[in-house]
């Protein structure tokens, strides 16, 4: 049994290493290891989805999007013409900043975003939109340095983030997103207390895990703190074409160019399984940024470049993106109802107008990470609020996925899903009126 199974704390990296140690458990290469490999944490949206692929369980985690309408047999006569025609360069090095024809295609995809100005030459392409994150936090971050972001935000950033030794702060949102003068406020007090700021990392639209949307007479607003103070913007966009209804709200780099770095992603649009994405970079960073791309990943995959440029290029990828919006928004109304028919008084939810998640909030006082146990064996399963956030505190929150499950199956999992909630909202009732007698 573990450390944390005994006792349900949560150890420090490097208290972890000690105690392995003492207890004679370490590997003489333990030593070895960089001060970094104690800041890379195991991701809880990990280990769920390892579990939720277990039979039976309806999973209510994952933020995986629909795949089943792609028109697969023709994408198979695709890749299998770029193999016959273009093998020699499909499989051989490929250059390092991605090909050209995809990056314009990445320009396409923006101006239906709302850019409007983006150049081929100021975008690279990435192994999917986390690793435009870990360049941008080795590019700009020195141990220590402040990367400011909303709270929740994204478990992939944080973990990319804490990777690289920084002091990740969060800002507070409420339901129209980041709130401008919390910005202000957190920006201050960490100068204040010498702390260097580098990067706002920021999902404006439909911010994983909660849903929430940046409103659209803040975002201006935003950019300009972090201009005043001399941060740069890391804007993270991989669902702003999945607003349910209207068009998507103008991205901060719209009108902001020189002062975000904008990723963008073809897992949402496309497939994840292709494993790229984007980065628009202001061109007076293009260079450092670049050359850090390249560090890492020699060049993005010649063949998965050619194979979602032939989808961009040969099929109705927007019509696709419209019928995924409609399928999206019913799924969330399924959630929705679900919700409202089933959970107790005192727990709330958020109401997003676009992409994967609803975030739920439970009273305060309440751990949902010992809850996820529980939901397992109930036959469902969910993430843990606390994954979300820097730091190792206790979470009332957690995630709900919508995208990647049936209105049927939305239903059923929310039905097992109720009890185990109802039981925990009971349970912190009866302890609080306990306390207060």
């Amino acid at each position: 049994m573990t450390f944390e199974e005994t006792t349900g704390s949560v150890l420090t990296p490097e208290a972890q290493v000690a105690l392995d140690r003492a207890t004679g458990s370490a590997h003489r290469h333990d030593g070895l290891l960089s001060n970094r490999a104690f800041h890379i944490k195991q991701s809880a949206v990990r280990d769920v989805f390892d579990i939720s692929i277990r039979p039976g369980l309806i999973s209510l985690a994952g933020g995986s999007p629909y795949l089943q309408e792609l028109p697969l047999d023709e994408l198979a006569e695709a890749t299998a013409s770029i193999i016959r025609n273009q093998g020699l360069a499909a499989l051989q090095y490929g250059p390092g900043q991605g090909l050209q024809e995809l990056r314009e295609l990445a320009c396409e995809v923006m101006a239906a975003e709302g850019i409007l100005d983006a150049d081929p030459a100021d975008v690279v392409i990435t192994t999917g939109s986390q690793s435009g994150q870990d360049v941008a936090a080795k590019v700009f971050c020195n141990p220590g340095d402040v990367v400011l972001c909303e709270d929740p935000t994204y478990v992939g950033a944080l973990n990319a983030f804490e990777a690289y030794e920084v002091d990740l702060q969060p800002v507070a949102m409420d339901g129209d997103g980041l709130i401008p003068e919390a910005l202000r406020e957190r920006i201050s007090a960490l100068r204040a207390a010498g702390k260097s700021i580098k990067m706002l990392y920021t999902i404006p639209s439909f911010n994983n895990p909660s849903g929430i949307t940046l409103a659209e007479e803040r975002r201006d607003q935003i950019v300009r703190i972090c201009r005043e103070n001399n941060i740069l913007v890391l804007e993270d966009n991989p669902y702003g074409l999945l607003r349910f209804d209207g068009e998507p709200l103008p991205p901060l780099r719209a009108s902001h160019p020189e002062d975000v770095l904008y990723l963008g992603s073809f897992s949402k649009i496309f497939s994840p399984g292709m494993r790229l994405g984007w980065a628009l970079v202001p061109r007076h960073l293009f260079r450092r940024f670049y050359l850090a791309c390249e560090a890492v990943v020699l060049c993005p995959s010649p063949l998965t470049q050619m194979i979602t440029a032939a989808y961009l290029r040969d099929f109705d990828w927007m019509g696709r993106i419209r019928d995924s919006r409609r399928l999206y928004a019913q799924r969330c109304a399924a959630m929705l109802a679900a919700l409202q028919e089933h959970m107790p008084d005192g727990v709330s939810w958020t109401v997003p107008d676009g992409g994967f998640f609803i975030w739920v909030s439970l009273p305060e006082g309440i751990d949902t990470y010992p809850l996820l146990a529980e939901a397992i064996d109930a036959g469902t399963v969910f993430i843990p609020g606390t994954a979300f956030t820097p730091g190792d505190e206790t979470s009332s929150k957690l995630r709900l996925a919508f995208s990647a499950v049936s209105p049927d199956d939305i239903a059923e999992g929310m039905r097992r899903l109720a009890p185990v909630i109802r039981r925990a909202v009971s349970g912190a009732d009866a302890a609080s009126g306990a306390a207060g007698a």
